[in-house]
């Protein structure tokens, strides 16, 4: 089988490789991996974070969020403007309004 079919096996044991033969060597193949470091992270709601200071928040606005109080808690519980991360679709915050709430 030549080398270039035996790396585009994928085992189900091994992550992803890079397979050298050699049959010069005492070895006839080294396998090397690609390693990516994995940082944990941990999520929760916003009203769970309520009564916490947190280090670091990362906010994903991609869809709106319930409230405009519900921004101020995400961040004004972070101890460093710095440490606040945003992923939104544009640059404004839409504040929803549920008019049937109102109607008496």
């Amino acid at each position: 089988m030549p080398i270039k079919n035996l790396n585009q096996l994928i085992p189900n044991d091994l992550p992803p490789h890079v397979l050298n033969l050699n049959s010069e060597k005492e070895y006839f193949f080294i396998l090397t991996r690609k390693q990516f470091s994995v940082r944990f992270a941990f999520a929760m709601t916003i009203n769970k974070s309520q009564e916490q200071t947190l280090s670091k928040v990362g906010v994903d606005l991609t869809t709106p969020v319930f409230s405009y109080e519900q921004l101020y808690v995400t961040f004004s519980h972070v101890k460093s403007p710095d440490c606040q991360f945003v992923k939104t679709e544009s640059d404004k915050a839409k504040n929803i309004v549920y008019s049937e709430l109102f109607i008496a």
